[in-house]
Protein backbone atom coordinates (compact mmCIF):
# COMPACT_ATOMS: atom_id res chain seq x y z
CA UNK A 1 0.00 0.00 0.00
CA UNK A 2 1.49 3.37 -1.01
CA UNK A 3 2.32 6.09 1.52
CA UNK A 4 -0.19 8.42 -0.15
CA UNK A 5 -3.02 5.92 0.39
CA UNK A 6 -1.97 5.42 4.03
CA UNK A 7 -1.95 9.16 4.56
CA UNK A 8 -5.42 9.51 3.03
CA UNK A 9 -6.80 6.77 5.31
CA UNK A 10 -5.29 8.48 8.34
CA UNK A 11 -6.93 11.77 7.35
CA UNK A 12 -10.33 10.07 6.93
CA UNK A 13 -9.95 8.34 10.30
CA UNK A 14 -9.09 11.59 12.03
CA UNK A 15 -12.04 13.38 10.43
CA UNK A 16 -14.40 10.62 11.62
CA UNK A 17 -12.93 10.81 15.13
CA UNK A 18 -13.47 14.55 15.18
CA UNK A 19 -17.08 14.21 13.92
CA UNK A 20 -17.83 11.60 16.57
CA UNK A 21 -16.29 13.81 19.26
CA UNK A 22 -18.37 16.79 18.15
CA UNK A 23 -21.59 14.83 17.64
CA UNK A 24 -24.43 15.28 20.17
CA UNK A 25 -23.70 13.13 23.20
CA UNK A 26 -27.21 12.95 24.54
CA UNK A 27 -26.56 15.57 27.24
CA UNK A 28 -29.46 16.16 29.59
CA UNK A 29 -31.91 18.60 28.03
CA UNK A 30 -35.35 19.30 29.44
CA UNK A 31 -38.43 19.31 27.26
CA UNK A 32 -38.85 23.02 27.97
CA UNK A 33 -35.27 23.77 26.93
CA UNK A 34 -35.63 21.84 23.69
CA UNK A 35 -38.97 23.42 22.79
CA UNK A 36 -37.52 26.90 23.38
CA UNK A 37 -34.60 26.01 21.09
CA UNK A 38 -36.95 24.49 18.53
CA UNK A 39 -39.17 27.59 18.43
CA UNK A 40 -36.09 29.66 17.65
CA UNK A 41 -35.28 27.14 14.92
CA UNK A 42 -38.79 27.62 13.49
CA UNK A 43 -38.19 31.37 13.37
CA UNK A 44 -34.86 30.95 11.58
CA UNK A 45 -36.56 28.70 9.00
CA UNK A 46 -38.83 31.55 8.02
CA UNK A 47 -42.12 30.38 9.51
CA UNK A 48 -44.65 33.18 9.84
CA UNK A 49 -44.23 35.04 13.15
CA UNK A 50 -47.90 34.46 13.92
CA UNK A 51 -47.43 30.70 13.41
CA UNK A 52 -44.43 30.61 15.74
CA UNK A 53 -46.36 32.66 18.29
CA UNK A 54 -49.25 30.21 18.04
CA UNK A 55 -46.86 27.30 18.67
CA UNK A 56 -45.33 29.16 21.61
CA UNK A 57 -48.73 29.84 23.17
CA UNK A 58 -49.79 26.19 22.86
CA UNK A 59 -46.54 25.03 24.46
CA UNK A 60 -46.83 27.54 27.30
CA UNK A 61 -50.46 26.73 28.04
CA UNK A 62 -50.50 22.96 27.72
CA UNK A 63 -46.96 21.51 27.83
CA UNK A 64 -44.76 23.59 30.13
CA UNK A 65 -46.53 22.81 33.38
CA UNK A 66 -47.02 19.02 33.16
CA UNK A 67 -43.95 18.06 31.08
CA UNK A 68 -41.60 21.01 30.77
CA UNK A 69 -39.16 19.99 33.51
CA UNK A 70 -38.91 16.38 32.30
CA UNK A 71 -35.78 15.22 30.49
CA UNK A 72 -36.31 15.21 26.75
CA UNK A 73 -34.88 11.70 26.41
CA UNK A 74 -37.33 10.35 28.98
CA UNK A 75 -40.48 11.28 27.05
CA UNK A 76 -42.53 8.34 25.79
CA UNK A 77 -45.64 7.80 23.71
CA UNK A 78 -47.45 6.89 26.94
CA UNK A 79 -46.55 10.31 28.39
CA UNK A 80 -47.96 12.03 25.30
CA UNK A 81 -51.14 9.95 25.40
CA UNK A 82 -51.55 10.80 29.08
CA UNK A 83 -51.20 14.50 28.28
CA UNK A 84 -53.72 14.32 25.45
CA UNK A 85 -56.22 12.40 27.56
CA UNK A 86 -55.99 14.87 30.43
CA UNK A 87 -56.41 17.84 28.09
CA UNK A 88 -59.49 16.26 26.51
CA UNK A 89 -61.01 15.75 29.97
CA UNK A 90 -60.01 18.91 31.80
CA UNK A 91 -57.75 21.04 29.67
CA UNK A 92 -59.67 24.31 29.75
CA UNK A 93 -58.09 26.88 32.05
CA UNK A 94 -61.48 28.26 33.06
CA UNK A 95 -62.31 24.90 34.65
CA UNK A 96 -65.21 24.24 32.27
CA UNK A 97 -64.12 20.86 30.95
CA UNK A 98 -61.75 19.69 28.28
CA UNK A 99 -60.25 21.01 25.09
CA UNK A 100 -61.74 20.09 21.73
CA UNK A 101 -60.22 17.13 19.84
CA UNK A 102 -59.25 19.61 17.13
CA UNK A 103 -57.13 21.65 19.58
CA UNK A 104 -55.50 18.57 21.08
CA UNK A 105 -54.60 17.23 17.63
CA UNK A 106 -53.08 20.61 16.77
CA UNK A 107 -50.93 20.35 19.90
CA UNK A 108 -49.86 16.86 18.83
CA UNK A 109 -48.88 18.21 15.41
CA UNK A 110 -46.62 20.78 17.11
CA UNK A 111 -45.01 18.26 19.47
CA UNK A 112 -44.55 15.68 16.72
CA UNK A 113 -42.69 18.23 14.59
CA UNK A 114 -40.50 19.27 17.53
CA UNK A 115 -39.66 15.67 18.45
CA UNK A 116 -38.92 14.77 14.83
CA UNK A 117 -36.40 17.61 14.72
CA UNK A 118 -34.92 16.42 18.01
CA UNK A 119 -34.26 13.04 16.35
CA UNK A 120 -32.81 14.70 13.26
CA UNK A 121 -30.40 16.74 15.36
CA UNK A 122 -29.34 13.79 17.51
CA UNK A 123 -31.11 14.68 20.76
CA UNK A 124 -33.39 11.62 20.61
CA UNK A 125 -32.95 8.14 19.13
CA UNK A 126 -36.59 7.85 18.01
CA UNK A 127 -39.65 10.08 17.88
CA UNK A 128 -42.23 8.98 20.50
CA UNK A 129 -44.83 11.13 18.74
CA UNK A 130 -45.04 8.56 15.93
CA UNK A 131 -46.38 5.95 18.37
CA UNK A 132 -48.74 8.32 20.20
CA UNK A 133 -52.52 8.26 19.74
CA UNK A 134 -53.89 11.80 19.35
CA UNK A 135 -57.55 12.41 18.47
CA UNK A 136 -58.32 11.00 15.03
CA UNK A 137 -58.71 13.19 11.93
CA UNK A 138 -62.39 12.21 11.78
CA UNK A 139 -63.01 13.57 15.28
CA UNK A 140 -61.26 16.83 14.42
CA UNK A 141 -63.04 17.64 11.18
CA UNK A 142 -63.92 21.30 10.80
CA UNK A 143 -67.25 22.14 12.43
CA UNK A 144 -70.14 23.51 10.43
CA UNK A 145 -69.69 27.25 10.80
CA UNK A 146 -72.64 29.64 10.94
CA UNK A 147 -73.18 31.60 7.75
CA UNK A 148 -75.59 34.35 6.81
CA UNK A 149 -78.34 33.84 4.29
CA UNK A 150 -78.26 36.19 1.28
CA UNK A 151 -81.00 38.24 2.97
CA UNK A 152 -79.01 38.55 6.21
CA UNK A 153 -75.87 39.55 4.35
CA UNK A 154 -77.80 42.16 2.37
CA UNK A 155 -79.32 43.53 5.59
CA UNK A 156 -75.89 43.81 7.20
CA UNK A 157 -74.30 45.56 4.20
CA UNK A 158 -77.22 47.97 3.87
CA UNK A 159 -76.89 48.86 7.55
CA UNK A 160 -73.12 49.32 7.22
CA UNK A 161 -73.18 51.73 4.27
CA UNK A 162 -72.39 54.74 6.46
CA UNK A 163 -69.80 52.89 8.50
CA UNK A 164 -66.17 54.03 8.03
CA UNK A 165 -65.24 50.40 7.38
CA UNK A 166 -68.06 49.61 4.96
CA UNK A 167 -65.81 49.02 1.94
CA UNK A 168 -63.65 46.60 3.96
CA UNK A 169 -66.72 44.69 5.16
CA UNK A 170 -68.09 44.56 1.61
CA UNK A 171 -64.78 43.34 0.19
CA UNK A 172 -64.55 40.60 2.82
CA UNK A 173 -68.04 39.37 1.92
CA UNK A 174 -67.42 39.62 -1.84
CA UNK A 175 -64.09 37.81 -1.93
CA UNK A 176 -63.73 35.64 1.17
CA UNK A 177 -60.39 37.27 2.05
CA UNK A 178 -58.98 36.41 5.47
CA UNK A 179 -58.83 39.27 7.99
CA UNK A 180 -55.05 39.55 7.70
CA UNK A 181 -55.20 39.56 3.89
CA UNK A 182 -57.82 42.30 3.95
CA UNK A 183 -55.89 44.54 6.37
CA UNK A 184 -52.57 43.86 4.61
CA UNK A 185 -53.88 44.84 1.17
CA UNK A 186 -51.92 47.69 -0.49
CA UNK A 187 -52.98 49.99 -3.29
CA UNK A 188 -50.33 48.48 -5.55
CA UNK A 189 -52.10 45.12 -5.10
CA UNK A 190 -55.44 46.46 -6.38
CA UNK A 191 -56.44 47.04 -9.98
CA UNK A 192 -60.01 48.27 -9.69
CA UNK A 193 -60.08 49.14 -13.42
CA UNK A 194 -59.33 45.51 -14.34
CA UNK A 195 -61.50 44.23 -11.50
CA UNK A 196 -58.90 42.20 -9.64
CA UNK A 197 -56.57 42.23 -6.67
CA UNK A 198 -53.47 40.29 -5.65
CA UNK A 199 -52.94 38.78 -2.22
CA UNK A 200 -49.21 39.02 -1.50
CA UNK A 201 -49.02 39.86 2.21
CA UNK A 202 -51.07 39.86 5.39
CA UNK A 203 -51.35 41.94 8.54
CA UNK A 204 -51.29 39.61 11.54
CA UNK A 205 -51.18 39.97 15.30
CA UNK A 206 -47.93 38.88 16.97
CA UNK A 207 -47.57 39.36 20.73
CA UNK A 208 -50.64 41.65 20.60
CA UNK A 209 -49.08 43.95 17.99
CA UNK A 210 -49.93 44.24 14.25
CA UNK A 211 -47.16 43.04 11.96
CA UNK A 212 -46.85 42.57 8.19
CA UNK A 213 -46.29 38.93 7.31
CA UNK A 214 -46.31 36.61 4.33
CA UNK A 215 -49.65 34.95 3.46
CA UNK A 216 -50.72 31.85 5.36
CA UNK A 217 -49.56 29.34 2.72
CA UNK A 218 -47.91 29.41 -0.69
CA UNK A 219 -51.34 28.98 -2.32
CA UNK A 220 -52.59 31.98 -0.37
CA UNK A 221 -50.59 34.21 -2.75
CA UNK A 222 -53.20 34.54 -5.44
CA UNK A 223 -55.16 36.65 -7.90
CA UNK A 224 -58.78 37.32 -6.87
CA UNK A 225 -61.33 38.55 -9.40
CA UNK A 226 -63.75 41.29 -8.33
CA UNK A 227 -67.33 41.85 -9.39
CA UNK A 228 -68.15 45.21 -10.96
CA UNK A 229 -69.80 46.70 -7.85
CA UNK A 230 -66.89 45.77 -5.58
CA UNK A 231 -64.34 47.18 -8.04
CA UNK A 232 -66.37 50.40 -8.23
CA UNK A 233 -66.48 50.66 -4.43
CA UNK A 234 -62.70 50.29 -4.23
CA UNK A 235 -62.27 53.00 -6.86
CA UNK A 236 -64.52 55.37 -4.91
CA UNK A 237 -62.69 54.48 -1.69
CA UNK A 238 -59.40 55.43 -3.36
CA UNK A 239 -60.85 58.76 -4.56
CA UNK A 240 -62.28 59.56 -1.12
CA UNK A 241 -58.98 58.98 0.62
CA UNK A 242 -57.19 61.08 -1.97
CA UNK A 243 -59.63 63.97 -1.43
CA UNK A 244 -58.79 63.85 2.27
CA UNK A 245 -55.08 64.09 1.58
CA UNK A 246 -54.35 60.56 2.79
CA UNK A 247 -51.36 58.59 1.56
CA UNK A 248 -52.06 56.63 -1.63
CA UNK A 249 -48.49 55.52 -2.27
CA UNK A 250 -47.94 52.11 -3.83
CA UNK A 251 -47.09 50.51 -0.48
CA UNK A 252 -49.77 52.30 1.55
CA UNK A 253 -52.56 50.15 2.94
CA UNK A 254 -56.02 50.23 1.39
CA UNK A 255 -57.64 50.00 4.81
CA UNK A 256 -55.76 51.99 7.42
CA UNK A 257 -56.42 54.31 10.32
CA UNK A 258 -56.77 58.04 9.64
CA UNK A 259 -53.11 58.38 10.64
CA UNK A 260 -52.13 55.90 7.94
CA UNK A 261 -51.13 53.33 10.55
CA UNK A 262 -52.34 49.73 10.19
CA UNK A 263 -55.64 48.83 11.82
CA UNK A 264 -55.07 46.38 14.66
CA UNK A 265 -56.66 43.04 13.63
CA UNK A 266 -58.42 42.56 16.97
CA UNK A 267 -59.81 46.10 16.79
CA UNK A 268 -61.13 45.49 13.28
CA UNK A 269 -62.96 42.38 14.53
CA UNK A 270 -64.48 44.56 17.26
CA UNK A 271 -65.65 47.09 14.64
CA UNK A 272 -67.33 44.24 12.77
CA UNK A 273 -69.10 42.90 15.88
CA UNK A 274 -70.33 46.37 16.76
CA UNK A 275 -71.78 46.80 13.27
CA UNK A 276 -73.42 43.34 13.42
CA UNK A 277 -75.19 44.36 16.61
CA UNK A 278 -76.36 47.64 15.08
CA UNK A 279 -77.61 45.82 11.97
CA UNK A 280 -79.82 43.54 14.07
CA UNK A 281 -78.73 40.37 12.28
CA UNK A 282 -77.71 37.01 13.69
CA UNK A 283 -74.30 37.24 15.30
CA UNK A 284 -71.40 35.61 13.45
CA UNK A 285 -67.63 36.11 13.58
CA UNK A 286 -65.74 38.21 11.06
CA UNK A 287 -64.12 35.01 9.72
CA UNK A 288 -67.61 33.66 9.06
CA UNK A 289 -67.96 36.20 6.23
CA UNK A 290 -65.35 34.03 4.50
CA UNK A 291 -67.48 30.93 5.11
CA UNK A 292 -70.56 32.82 3.94
CA UNK A 293 -68.83 33.74 0.67
CA UNK A 294 -67.68 30.17 0.05
CA UNK A 295 -71.07 28.66 0.89
CA UNK A 296 -72.95 31.01 -1.43
CA UNK A 297 -70.44 30.40 -4.23
CA UNK A 298 -70.80 26.63 -3.97
CA UNK A 299 -74.60 26.83 -3.83
CA UNK A 300 -74.52 29.07 -6.91
CA UNK A 301 -72.87 26.21 -8.77
CA UNK A 302 -69.28 27.51 -8.79
CA UNK A 303 -66.85 24.58 -9.13
CA UNK A 304 -65.13 23.72 -5.80
CA UNK A 305 -61.74 24.08 -7.50
CA UNK A 306 -62.51 27.70 -8.34
CA UNK A 307 -63.80 28.36 -4.83
CA UNK A 308 -60.64 26.79 -3.41
CA UNK A 309 -58.48 29.08 -5.55
CA UNK A 310 -60.44 32.18 -4.52
CA UNK A 311 -60.07 31.28 -0.84
CA UNK A 312 -56.37 30.44 -1.16
CA UNK A 313 -56.71 26.97 0.34
CA UNK A 314 -53.57 24.85 0.05
CA UNK A 315 -55.59 21.98 -1.47
CA UNK A 316 -59.11 21.47 -2.79
CA UNK A 317 -59.48 18.75 -0.12
CA UNK A 318 -59.57 21.44 2.56
CA UNK A 319 -62.38 23.19 0.70
CA UNK A 320 -64.38 19.99 0.29
CA UNK A 321 -63.87 18.97 3.94
CA UNK A 322 -64.78 22.40 5.29
CA UNK A 323 -67.90 22.80 3.18
CA UNK A 324 -69.01 19.18 2.89
CA UNK A 325 -72.35 20.12 4.47
CA UNK A 326 -73.13 22.23 1.39
CA UNK A 327 -72.56 19.41 -1.07
CA UNK A 328 -75.67 17.24 -0.38
CA UNK A 329 -78.02 20.04 -1.51
CA UNK A 330 -75.82 20.56 -4.56
CA UNK A 331 -76.13 16.86 -5.38
CA UNK A 332 -79.93 17.17 -5.34
CA UNK A 333 -79.72 20.13 -7.73
CA UNK A 334 -77.33 18.17 -9.97
CA UNK A 335 -79.70 15.18 -10.03
CA UNK A 336 -82.63 17.37 -11.02
CA UNK A 337 -80.58 19.16 -13.69
CA UNK A 338 -79.43 15.89 -15.27
CA UNK A 339 -82.97 14.49 -15.14
CA UNK A 340 -84.27 17.60 -16.89
CA UNK A 341 -81.75 17.07 -19.70
CA UNK A 342 -82.78 13.45 -20.11
CA UNK A 343 -86.48 14.35 -20.20
CA UNK A 344 -85.74 16.94 -22.83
Amino acid sequence: MTSKRLHAQEVVARVREREEAEAPTGSVVSIRQWLDEWLELCTSRGLRPSTVESYRTMVRLYVDDPLGARELQSITARDLNGLYGRLLREGRHDGRGGLSPRTVRYLHTILNKALADAVRLGHLPVNPGVAADPPSPRSTRAPVFPVWSPAELAQFLESAKQDPHYVAFHLAAATGLRRGELLGLRWCDVDDAAGELYVVQALVEVAHKPQISQPKTARSRRLVALDAKTAELLGRHRATRASRGMNLGADSLVFAAASGEPIHPALFSYYFQRRVQLAGVRRIRLHDLRHTHATHALRAGIHPKVVSERLGHSTITITLDTYSHVLPSMQREAAEAVAALVRA
